[in-house]
């Protein structure tokens, strides 16, 4: 469900004309991309601040109703107050539905919990990147990407090219890049007879695992009706 927000074209500018708004209640924004001029436009600060605790708002296209006209744009940049709860300013985009646009998209790890590497050896999972720089058009962008964990061990990883990124949708690679997204390591203090007797126990469920497969197969096939 796409998310929607109103907007307001903003005609006085200055640093004077931006506090005002402020203390109004008002969050300066601007709106540039596509083939027109930047606009300085005006957004409801509570609105705004609430959307930005949403993940989603981040990484989505949004719908701004700005003056009654309705425009697809993604959120670029925020700038928050030092120690106040407050957005001083905010960047948005516009975006064309026939362009592919650059996005960061956030990590989601799953199966953390059952991996062999945290299950059976005691390791914990680290993550190296939260989230991934995708090219896409528009309409093909997710609001995240997942990463399935449940079969790395202790000391594997997780590379970009190994996940299943959806349909249309790119990472942003330099040639021959292929970083890590996520590893399991083993805990700062666990000794290495602890370690030898996790490895010991993950190869005999994994040996137990591959002994039980072809064991099931024989059973369902003893259980098919004879041929006449």
């Amino acid at each position: 469900m796409k998310i929607e927000f109103s907007a307001n074209k903003r005609v006085l500018q200055g640093t004077g004309a931006s506090r005002r708004l402020r203390r109004a209640g008002k969050v300066p924004a601007i709106l540039y991309g596509g083939d027109q001029t930047a606009q300085p436009i005006e957004v409801d600060h509570n609105q705004l601040f609430h959307s930005l605790k949403q993940e989603a708002f981040h990484a989505s296209i949004l719908g701004m109703n700005l003056d009654g006209q309705k425009l697809q744009v993604l959120l670029r940049d925020v700038q928050m107050h030092a120690y106040k709860p407050q957005v001083l300013h905010v960047d948005f985009q516009r975006v064309a539905a026939d362009r592919k646009i650059h996005m960061k998209v956030p990590l989601h790890f799953v199966n953390a919990d059952i991996a062999p590497g945290v299950k059976l050896q005691g390791g914990i999972v680290s993550h190296v990147l939260t989230e991934l720089e995708v090219s896409c058009l528009p309409a093909d962008l997710p609001e995240f990407i997942e990463v399935d964990m449940k079969d790395v061990s202790v000391g594997h990883s997780v590379h970009v090219k190994e996940l299943s990124l959806p349909k249309g949708v790119e990472p942003l690679l330099h040639k021959g890049e292929n970083p890590v997204v996520a590893t399991i390591v083993v805990p700062r203090g666990t000794t290495a007879d602890e370690l030898a007797v996790a490895d010991e126990a993950a190869a005999a469920a994994a040996a137990s695992a591959a002994a039980a497969a072809p064991a099931a197969g024989v059973a369902v096939a003893a259980k098919q009706p004879e041929k006449k």
